[in-house]
């Protein structure tokens, strides 16, 4: 094993030949292999030439360490649906917690002038349970609060021989719900499993073909992940709107039922269920136990307009982001052309 900074990509001829590095000594370099494996994160900035990279920024976390608080319930992970967007907390040690504030937009309050310290303070301080209401406070004062912009990217490559993309180089979503790894190890176990059975990578051409398997492959576990991480977080923003409120309370207090109604969810979110279609069927579930509490037991004209938009509200929640994951891939992969079962003759 090598260890540089990889500065470009070595193309000829349309297919990637290796990669220019530079090492810890400052020496240029240049490292053939028949196959890249472009894993450079959420900054890549070797991902153009190999997809289309539209990448939105919905938002911002606000990250801090509580030390020596108790979380209401122990060893679980936490989201308060604050104004105006979710709070996390989860422990990261026996005496630590690290708390996640969601800040819409691309720009957050001022960290050296003193703004963010006064927001988190006047804003979220007010909104967090009691428990842990001193030691954040005490958090802030000491100062170590880091920020990091939230991606979304849908996955858009273009089949580049020589080449492939992995991990938050090619394929984002909100990390509301800790999704990003588990999609990364599962685009590992599909991309080993196309490649066990090859005893030859030098046909770059051949080989950019069959790794196009790839990309539908890994459709389902990554699709349902996605698709869920962004309409969850709309979900859970906070809105004006009263149908917006009416399906956040309804997604809430669907959740709260438990058994087949948490389990379901909590299958998808954690890719143990990579089915897109139980993920559109929970969601439109949510929609309309939400519609049936509006109406239920009388229902008035303005219960039902409300139904109404709370329903043509989550079609437009969803609808948008499955369309940037691909409705054939997600479900119909096996009419996509370039759909492998097992490696070629």
């Amino acid at each position: 094993m090598e260890q540089g900074t990889v500065t470009s990509l070595i193309e000829e001829k349309g297919s990637i030949k290796g990669v220019q590095y530079r090492t810890k000594a400052g020496e240029e370099l240049k490292a053939y292999a028949p196959l890249t494996i472009v894993c450079d994160g959420c900054f890549s900035n070797l991902r153009r030439s190999l997809c289309n990279p539209e990448v939105d920024v919905p938002s911002c976390f606000v990250g801090l360490v509580l030390k020596n608080c108790q979380l209401p319930h122990a060893n679980h992970g936490h989201v308060v649906l604050a104004d105006p967007s979710p709070i996390l907390f989860y422990p990261i040690s026996s005496n630590e917690i690290r708390c996640l504030v969601d800040v819409p937009g691309q720009k957050v309050p001022s960290i050296a002038n003193g703004e963010m310290a006064r927001y988190l303070k006047t804003v979220v301080a007010p909104q967090i349970p009691p428990e842990l209401h001193n030691a954040f406070i005490s958090a802030i004062d000491k100062g170590n609060v880091k920020t990091m912009p939230n991606r979304s990217m849908p996955a858009s490559p273009y089949p580049t021989p020589g080449a492939l993309l992995m991990g938050d180089a090619f394929n984002m979503r909100h990390p509301l719900t800790g999704g990003g790894m588990t999609v990364a190890l599962s685009d590992i176990v599909v991309l080993r499993d196309l490649l066990k059975p090859l005893h030859n990578l030098n046909d770059a051409a051949a080989l950019c073909k069959y790794l196009e398997a790839f990309y539908t492959l890994r459709k389902p576990v990554a699709s349902t992940i996605n698709t869920l991480a962004g309409a969850l977080y709309k979900v859970f923003c906070a809105s004006p709107d009263q149908a917006r409120k009416e399906m956040r309370e309804a997604c809430f207090d669907y959740l709260s039922l438990g058994g087949t109604f948490s389990n379901g969810p909590i299958a998808l979110l954690s890719g143990l269920n990579p089915r897109p279609l139980s993920l559109v069927l929970h969601f439109f579930a949510v929609a309309v136990y939400g519609v049936g509490r509006l109406l239920l037991p009388f229902p008035s004209p303005r219960r039902m307009w409300i139904g109404a938009r709370l329903i043509s509200g989550a079609s437009g929640i969803i609808f948008p982001i499955i369309k940037a994951e691909g409705v054939r891939q997600m479900f119909f992969p096996a009419t996509v052309p370039a759909y492998y079962r097992g490696p070629p003759n």
